[in-house]
């Protein structure tokens, strides 16, 4: 690959030399967008993505075989080859092990979400470990994140209901008597709480459709049907902490970026409670940092020193940066095909989970059957394989350093 780069021993780290409105008009008035190249192929697919000081980069593969464990790759980005450095258990003997967050802590040891379920354990070439389970009771744990005081915060990819667990040092059984793990706020779900039914179904509110995989009637015949595909109901996904101890957590379905601040002892500061047909941790509406079109499907979100939030807005196939003044800027996205005129061919190819490391961006991608990136059958990487997954990097470098994870 083509990607220029200087690493040096601090983690995670994005860059710019100028403020970034500046660096992305300078690049899109002088006709030289970003670019991107494959670092790295992988034999199944992958989502999420984290990164190390030493300039490697962490992904767990998902599994395609029920029973099967999900072996976890480290990834040099100067030299790069699938290295096992350890693994995550199935679910069951039937179940398919599919995880998503990564993220370390102060001490080394890597933290990877799986359906209700987080798993660490430290990564070893030379012989690689089974996880151990972290907590449980996580429903749809998604990002991850460190705080300061070394509590790890997950956000509920799986079920639209918004919620975010912070997770004492220890781990446990995350219910209501477990005093080390809480869910401490709601991003408001698309759907309130009224005329929920038992399965916690149903309710009053509104369905985000993404074509495809839905669609829209064209006819008389047609346009009153019902059409369930495509529906986009995840509010709360990545997570990333600023210097300032502030939360950030995209809204992949409003394509959105919710701001949720502290006080000096860790408590909630940002307003709840301003709809009773929600959870009374429910956030506000005033917690909303920015909504914007070109932010549609963002999932995965790493921050600079600048305090940029870099998004990767994978329906698109793109990558947007936010700035801490909230301008929303288009850094790259796929462009289409000479004779489809589809975006899904590469090189982004729904990427899901970006990591800054000194003066590369790298994403992950999934390459599901989502929006641009569909028929996810085109593309350097297919569902049937050899290659189901892929690590992609932004071949120009960034130029100023940002900030380290975990936040300090």
């Amino acid at each position: 690959m083509n990607v220029r780069r200087s690493l040096r021993p601090l983690a995670l780290i994005a860059c710019i030399s100028i403020p970034l409105a500046g660096w992305a008009d300078d690049v899109h008035r002088r006709g030289r967008p970003a670019t991107f190249s494959t670092l790295i192929t992988t034999p199944l697919p992958i989502e999420g993505m984290t990164g190390d000081n030493q300039g490697n980069l962490y992904v767990p593969a998902r599994a395609v075989t029920p029973g099967q464990s999900c072996p976890v790759w480290r990834v040099n980005i100067d030299k790069p080859s699938l290295v096992v450095v350890g693994f995550i258990p199935a679910p069951s003997a039937t179940g398919l092990c599919l995880p998503l967050g990564l993220a370390f802590d102060r001490g080394g040891r890597l933290f990877v979400g799986e359906a209700d379920k987080i798993y660490s354990f430290v990564p070893d070439a030379t012989k690689p470990p089974v996880a151990d389970l972290f907590v449980s009771g996580v429903p749809g744990a998604n990002g991850l994140a460190f705080d300061t005081y070394g509590n790890l915060w997950t956000s509920d990819g799986g079920t639209g209901r918004g919620r975010v667990w912070r997770i004492g040092p220890a781990g446990g059984v995350c219910d209501p008597a477990f005093t080390g793990c809480a869910e401490v706020f709601r991003v408001q779900p698309l759907a309130n709480e009224v005329n929920l039914d038992a399965a916690g179904l149903g309710g009053v509110g509104r369905d985000v459709r993404t074509l495809p995989q839905g669609k829209i009637a064209v006819t008389p015949t047609t346009r009153n049907a019902a059409d369930t595909a495509g529906s986009q109901p995840l509010v709360a996904n990545g997570l990333a902490f600023d210097k300032d101890g502030d939360l950030f957590v995209s809204d992949t379905a409003r394509a959105a970026l919710w701001k949720v601040q502290f006080d000096r002892r860790g408590n909630l500061r940002s307003r709840t409670g301003c709809d009773t047909t929600f959870t009374a941790n429910t956030l506000c509406l005033n917690n909303l940092f920015v909504a914007h079109p070109l932010l549609e499907g963002a999932d995965g979100i790493a921050l600079d020193r600048d305090g940029n939030i870099w998004v990767n807005a994978n329906e698109r196939n793109a990558v947007v940066v936010v700035t801490e003044k909230g301008e929303v800027i288009e850094v790259f996205r796929n462009s289409p095909d000479a004779a489809t005129r589809l975006r899904n061919t590469g090189p982004l190819e729904f990427n899901t989970s970006p990591v800054l490391s000194d003066r590369v961006f790298c994403t992950a991608n999934l390459d599901a059957n989502r929006r641009d990136n569909s028929p996810n059958t085109a593309g350097e990487i297919t569902p049937l394989g050899p290659f189901q997954g892929k690590i992609s990097c932004m071949n120009e470098q960034l130029q100023s350093r940002g900030v380290a994870l975990p936040v300090r």
